[in-house]
């Protein structure tokens, strides 16, 4: 991996940050919140990487997909109330409170839309 910085990703970074942002202010539940925040937030992670890392798009989209599925397996041991965290809110925000099957699809559905972007970027910059 080389380090450098991407005006692009970051832009996207940027605009799917606030996109989440106003998610999670004004949609308390429902299926915005609970579905598309999800699935955006691994787009918004691989954006973020690819800001700053060259990295094959198979590669980043394994690791923010393995990542994720790590916070989701997390919730379901419930780490946050093991580590007597389950009050703070922001860190309830950040890594969730819930396991949901649902999550997992969202987040993989997330990253091969990003990698299927990716793979028509490239053939298009290649023919």
């Amino acid at each position: 991996m080389k380090l450098y910085f991407n005006l692009t990703y970051f832009s996207f970074f940027i605009l799917l940050l606030c996109i989440e942002a106003l998610i999670a202010i004004f949609l308390k539940t429902g299926f915005i919140r609970h579905t598309i925040g999800d699935f955006l937030v691994v787009i918004l992670i691989y954006c973020f990487v690819k800001s700053f890392f060259k990295i094959t798009p198979l590669k980043l989209g394994i690791a923010v997909l393995a990542f994720a599925f790590l916070i989701e397996f997390l919730q379901l041991v419930n780490i946050l109330a093991l580590f007597n965290l389950h009050k703070k809110s922001f860190l309830k925000l950040l890594l969730g409170s819930t396991f949901q099957i649902t999550d997992l699809i969202a987040y993989t559905l997330g990253v091969a839309s990003i990698l299927s972007i990716e793979l028509n970027i490239y053939k298009s910059w290649n023919t």
